[in-house]
């Protein structure tokens, strides 16, 4: 029997390399999709080491480009004919306004439009997979969210909450919309909110701005593999086998906000990803 494979976003750190671990645990061979090389090969010897499997890869994978993230994706559908499990991990907070190589802002771009691109040119290996499963990592700040259709990369008037509760309402809608186009297939997608976790989110790389918050909050949050627990349990269960469209919190469906229900922004916004992405419009 071959061995399922899985991908992670964001693989490098905090909460996608505890998922990276645990997925390994259980037998999965694991791709980590990350930025840096140099950080992808240390978090990939890391992983190695924490889960005792030598089953995992590291690919580069650039969310906020979208010619870094075709390249991924051949790279990945030249080794691999199937795709059990993605997990769509990586996030960013930006406390100013920064824009993708593509010119979107960041945090629409690489919290949802990145990994709108990635599941397109995925889906066909997901499709192969016995069944395979996505899980699109959101938050409860969705609820905090509304789609700025008339300026969604926030180009009049930039805030971080604003910008951040669009990307993790338009992961729910991308959840949402996704699954009614893959009725009928083996293919499911849930989202998941993983709670307030100790992670490096937030804190600016280069100036270590956001690191004293950091440390003041962190004996308050769950840890990185609390956090993880519930995407690990959505891509692995058997209680989840064929459950699809939904929004999980500990393991248990979860409520979401009215804008999050909303069918025909979902629609809509799904056509304005597809424009942004470069696919063209399905016309559905």
């Amino acid at each position: 029997m071959s061995q399922s494979i899985a991908i992670v976003t964001g693989a490098n750190s905090g909460m996608g390399l505890s998922t990276v671990v645990e997925l390994a645990k259980r037998g999965y061979r694991v791709i980590m999709a990350c930025r840096s090389p140099q950080r992808g090969e240390a978090a990939r010897l890391e992983a190695i080491k924490q889960s005792g499997s030598d089953a995992i890869e590291l690919l580069v994978c650039d969310l906020g480009s979208l010619e870094s993230i075709r390249q991924f994706a051949g790279q990945f559908l030249s080794r691999h004919d199937t795709l059990d499990v993605l997990v769509n991990n990586a996030g960013v907070v930006n406390l100013k306004r920064r824009t993708t190589k593509d010119g979107f802002e960041e945090m629409i771009g690489v919290n949802h439009l990145g990994h709108f691109l990635l599941v397109y040119l995925l889906l066909p290996a997901l499709e192969r997979a016995k069944a395979g499963r996505i899980v699109v990592v959101s938050s409860g700040a969705h609820k905090a969210g509304s789609i700025r259709f008339d300026d969604p990369h926030l180009t009049r008037g930039f805030n971080v909450v604003i910008g951040y509760a669009q990307s993790k309402l338009a992961n729910i809608l991308f959840t949402r919309e996704l699954a009614r186009r893959l009725q009928g297939t083996r293919v499911t997608v849930n989202a998941v909110h993983p709670g307030a976790v100790a992670t490096n989110l937030g804190v600016d790389r280069n100036t270590g701005f956001g690191q004293f918050i950091y440390k003041l909050l962190r004996p308050f949050f769950r840890s990185p593999a609390e956090g993880a627990a519930t995407a690990v349990y959505l891509a692995t269960s058997d209680e989840v086998a064929g459950v699809t469209g939904h929004y999980y919190y500990d393991n248990k469906q979860a409520s979401l906000s009215a804008k999050a229900r909303d069918d025909e922004a979902a629609r809509r916004f799904w056509s304005w990803s597809e424009k942004e992405v470069g696919l063209g419009g399905s016309g559905e």
